[in-house]
């Protein structure tokens, strides 16, 4: 069975996939939804001239005399002051503040000189320290288009737009199910021969902060009907996505191929030039997309990175699904590649020029199995099938992991 490569297991796995329905979503519940509309302002920000500085507003063809001018009031924010500035009037102004009609420039207190009701101010130009109206946006603009992935700065771009709901894709629905007889839950203990589960935490985490919904997670056996009942379950439970965990190989122990074939499952592919990871699948049934991924914990975690991340994305109708990998500058001499390529776990630094200089465990350390690798490295360096040893220096790509 010939290995697919990862560019193409990508294509196979998102062709095709449409986003899910969209809904209403308060601000408080939308960090980290992405938009299913583009966000408009319905007012511009500020709505009206207001003051950048505690000072006075005055006239600026007043201040060329460098005439005392009459103080006739003042304007703070939420206080205006409502009435017109005319010829050889100023008027006390705080930060925030509505400037006055006939006020164009506005005077920092520290350069003003207050006589009782009277003030002499140095010559300003118009326009000096004040911000027009709509001077950030103004009413009816695209501040965040669909597809935008909506963070804490996107967040208060669309409350000070007086958006109090958005526009969001549906979260994608999950199950996720580790397979295997030797599992055993962290704080269970038992036998010598029982391996803790981690996948399950660490996959839940990643597809969560994606912006999925876990529905279902569960640890079973080895038995095919157990897997398929699970299968089944989930997707009469409205999971939009099941990830199984362990046995996605080929063995006589790896059981979610011929699952999935018992319930009639479209293989989408199954094996890939990926290390670590080789063994993984990608499958439908229905509506449903399924991703059998390989039990070794780092080989989870990465194939999730690389493959159920950019799913969840495309679900929710991410403009940019698939992460772009970033240049680094190699930090020590690297081994050559075979046919598959390699994710390696790496750590990086940024050098006196800005660039990240990275530097992967050495090739002892990129087990699939070794979670305290996993945990320490920052970053995975992209070594492609059949790629030849690289100096220190060379520049390379990676994928940041933060």
């Amino acid at each position: 069975m010939a290995l697919v490569p990862v560019e193409e297991a990508l294509r196979l796995l998102l062709d095709g996939v449409d986003p899910l329905g969209h809904e209403k979503v308060a601000l408080d519940d939308a960090v980290g939804r992405v938009l299913a509309a583009d966000v408009k302002a319905l007012r511009s920000q500020p709505p009206f001239d207001v003051s950048a500085m505690d000072g006075y507003a005055a006239r600026a063809s007043d201040l060329a005399a460098n005439a005392a001018l009459k103080v006739v009031g003042q304007s703070a924010a939420g206080h205006p002051f409502g009435n017109e500035i005319t010829a050889g009037e100023a008027l006390r102004i705080f930060t925030g503040a509505v400037v006055p009609k006939g006020a164009d420039v506005v005077v920092e207190q520290e350069a003003a000189k207050r006589d009782g009701e009277s003030v002499t101010l140095p010559a300003y130009p118009a326009g000096k320290n004040i911000r027009p109206a709509g001077h950030d946006f103004r009413e009816g603009a695209i501040l965040l288009e669909k597809g935008h992935r909506l963070n804490a700065r996107s967040l208060g771009l669309a409350a000070a737009a007086d958006r109090a709901t958005i526009e969001c894709a549906r979260r994608p629905r999950i199950a996720l199910f580790s397979t295997g007889d030797e599992l055993a839950m962290p704080g269970e203990g038992g036998a010598y021969d029982r391996v803790i589960v981690s996948n399950p935490f660490t996959v839940r985490a990643l597809a969560e902060s994606e912006g999925a919904s876990v529905i279902e997670s569960d640890v079973l056996k080895d038995r095919v009907e157990v897997i398929v009942d699970a299968i089944q379950h989930a997707r009469t439970n409205g999971a939009d996505v099941v990830v199984t965990m362990g046995g996605a190989s080929v063995g006589d122990h790896d059981l979610i191929r011929p699952a999935l074939e018992k319930i009639n499952a479209e293989i989408g592919f199954h094996r890939i030039a990926f290390r670590p990871g080789k063994p993984t699948l990608s499958a439908k049934i229905g509506k449903t997309h399924v991703l059998g991924l390989p039990g070794n914990p780092v080989s989870a975690f990465v194939c999730a990175f690389v493959f159920l991340g950019p799913l969840l994305r495309k679900l929710q109708g991410h403009s940019e699904p698939i992460t772009k990998p970033l240049p680094a500058i190699l930090g020590i001499d690297l081994w050559a590649n075979d046919e598959r390529a390699d994710y390696l776990r790496a750590t990086s630094m940024w050098d006196e020029q800005g660039r990240r200089v990275v530097t992967p465990f050495l090739k002892k350390e990129q087990d699939s199995s070794l979670t305290a690798t996993l945990a320490k490295a920052d970053c995975l360096l992209l070594r492609p099938a059949n790629a030849p040893a690289a100096k220190k220096g060379d520049v390379v790509q990676v994928l940041p992991l933060a």
